[in-house]
């Protein structure tokens, strides 16, 4: 291995054999090169992030969370709650472990669904433009429908 230590940024670089390279700087922060063109850095913090060659990203946080960026752009963010958001660039949706999942999107409409089936939707201004209380599938055959009698 080659190391070279650079005295006025106070980073250590290291080449290895096998192509990989690791740097180590000032401020506890390390990045590792490897040879198939993925780097992989520990923040002073020890939140750990992958950038891949296709573009992709993947960020582990100390608490567990984990943050994946697509090379299409797409955020997917898995908390350690259980609790996972998508961002797309049409909508940022939360999926719940109870099974809710709300979605806001771009124009500022909100959907929640519910396990239950139940649908609410509010206009960007927060008014609940569509709440369906309990789905049509518990219905009672003959019941009257209040979303549409």
């Amino acid at each position: 291995a080659q190391v070279y230590y650079y005295a006025e940024t106070q980073t250590t670089h290291i080449t290895y054999t096998d192509g990989m390279e690791v740097l180590h700087f000032a401020n506890n922060q390390t990045e590792k090169h490897f040879p198939d063109g993925r780097k992989e850095i520990t923040f002073p913090d020890q939140t750990v992030k992958n950038l891949f060659p296709d573009g992709r990203e993947e960020s582990v946080l100390t608490d567990g969370t984990i943050i994946q960026v697509n090379s299409d752009g797409t955020k997917e963010i898995l908390f350690n709650t259980g609790q996972k958001e998508i961002h797309t660039a049409e909508y940022k949706r939360r999926e719940y472990p109870d099974g809710t999942v709300k979605t806001v999107y771009g124009d500022g409409r909100q959907e929640t669904r519910y396990p239950t089936g139940r649908l609410r939707i509010k206009d960007k201004d927060g008014n609940v433009i569509l709440d369906t209380k309990s789905p049509p599938s518990q219905l009672v055959h003959g019941q009257k429908c209040p979303l549409t009698d």
